[in-house]
């Protein structure tokens, strides 16, 4: 059985994607493992973007395409082509977007959407198809059953030991790995040690993919894989990477029993690092260098109207406990449509204060499946699913248009345009002109989108 899995273009309206970072597609790696016995190519479509040839190639029986939100459209067009090369190729879509909102491709060119992991789904649809028996006994996932309407099967239970997951066939993109970076680190690999989250950040849909859990991987089975891996620069690309002390004390003492020479990037919450400052020691002697924090914001009512469950008082902590140990930090923090001057340079004194030199404004975006989303729908001022990229606002201004992007523009300027017109990144000086450039060129097209696409893309 040939298999093609897909990664889809390049949203070009994400900050700094292509440009400041691009990582390997984790889970197209991890799905491929799970299916050892086929013929399995990866084909990722933000670097090579010629499908057709690839379909002609190859000749699949079976694609999967994966991708999140902004990549609805693309997933879609995606399909479409598969279909008109081959009716009868297996068209198997999943991913974030695919789990919270399967009703999206309930098309006629989509034959399965996954819910949920696909790890053991995707292995049942695969011996399903092959054996040409019915999909209705596989679980966590929805099909179309001969009519316009999608057929749910039994939800699946979350893989609880993610010991059983299977490490990335990194195999299947060595042609592209050069290709994987982030700032000066090239190039990169990326790990996934745990998976979900256990707060109820109400603009976050990962916490509700795993019902609110926390799963972890053992530090045996984490440090056997990053042992393995070439790159010398790691991704950790979960968000609760130092969530579970007990475990990450003890992938740090593997790895510095293996004489194991990395650098890592992960994220964490601040009152985490302020509760465990000495992991910060501990993890910054083993090669961390760069640590994500979701701050959020500079306000506490903020937070709490977030649901973030933290404070102003830990994020002051924690940025200061990073900047003690040398450890770079890139600072997230959500600009909310309904800021005022005051609000932008009020954000803008909080991040000189805290001396914060990578932080990254997102606009407050209602993602599909969210509670916030149910929360704000009749306020959203589009339903173009290319627009929900923290980019663009989706939700009314309290100033014009036009001024919340040249305040939110202006943040940008003064945080990455410098004397010498360079902007700094992972602790190195990059020219600034091409992000700078894409920032520019997004803001100014989000001032017209609500104009030009109210309704959104329908394929």
């Amino acid at each position: 059985m040939k298999i093609l899995l897909i990664q889809p273009p390049l949203n070009p309206n994400i900050i700094g994607a292509g440009i400041a970072y691009l990582t390997e597609p984790l889970a197209l790696e991890v799905i491929a493992s799970s299916v050892p016995n086929h013929y399995i190519s990866i084909l990722d479509m933000r670097i090579d973007s010629n499908l057709e040839q690839k379909l002609k190639n190859f000749n699949p029986d079976i694609v999967g395409i994966t991708g999140c939100t902004t990549d609805v459209y693309k997933i879609q067009e995606i399909s479409i082509k598969v279909k008109e090369f081959n009716k009868n190729i297996l068209i198997v879509i999943g991913g974030h977007h695919a789990t919270m909102v399967p009703e999206d491709f309930n098309k006629e060119y989509v034959d399965v959407v996954v819910i949920g992991e696909g790890e053991v789904t995707f292995k049942e649809l695969v011996v399903a198809f092959e054996k040409k028996v019915k999909l209705s006994n596989i679980d966590g996932i929805a099909f179309r059953n001969g009519s316009n309407s999608l057929k749910y099967t039994k939800p699946r239970e979350v893989m609880k030991n993610m010991d059983d997951m299977p490490f990335p066939n990194r195999n299947l993109t060595l042609k592209y790995r050069n290709k994987y970076f982030r700032g000066t680190w090239r190039p990169i690999a990326s790990i996934m040690s745990s998976k979900g989250c256990p707060f109820r950040c109400n603009f976050c849909s990962l916490w509700k993919i795993n019902n609110g859990k926390y799963f972890v991987r053992s530090p045996e089975s984490v440090v056997n894989e990053i042992q393995s891996i070439q790159e010398k620069f790691i991704d950790f690309a979960e968000d609760n990477a130092l969530h579970d002390i007990p475990r990450v004390n003890k992938i740090y003492e593997l790895i510095k029993q293996r004489d194991i020479k990395k650098t890592y990037k992960l994220y964490a919450r601040s009152d985490t690092i302020v509760r465990h400052p000495d992991i910060i020691e501990k993890w910054r002697s083993i090669g961390m260098d760069l640590v994500l924090v979701g701050l959020e914001s500079y306000k506490d009512d903020e937070l709490k109207g977030l649901n973030k469950s933290n404070t102003i008082k830990n994020n002051e902590e924690a940025v200061r406990i990073l900047h003690k140990n040398g450890v770079e930090i890139a600072a997230y923090f959500i600009v909310n449509p309904n800021y005022t001057k005051d609000d932008f340079e009020g954000l803008a004194a909080y991040v000189h204060k805290l001396n914060l030199k990578q932080p990254i404004f997102t606009v407050l975006t209602p993602l599909p499946g969210t509670d916030f989303y149910k929360q704000k729908y009749n306020e959203l001022t589009t339903k173009n699913y290319q627009l929900y990229d923290f980019v663009h606002t989706v939700l009314p201004t309290k100033l014009p248009l036009a001024e919340f992007y040249d305040n939110l523009l202006n943040l940008y300027n003064k945080f990455y345009l410098t004397e010498n017109n360079t902007i700094k990144k992972d602790g190195k000086l990059l020219t600034s002109n091409k992000i700078l450039q894409q920032i520019h060129n997004l803001l100014s097209q989000a001032q017209k989108a609500e104009l030009n696409n109210k309704e959104g893309i329908v394929l």
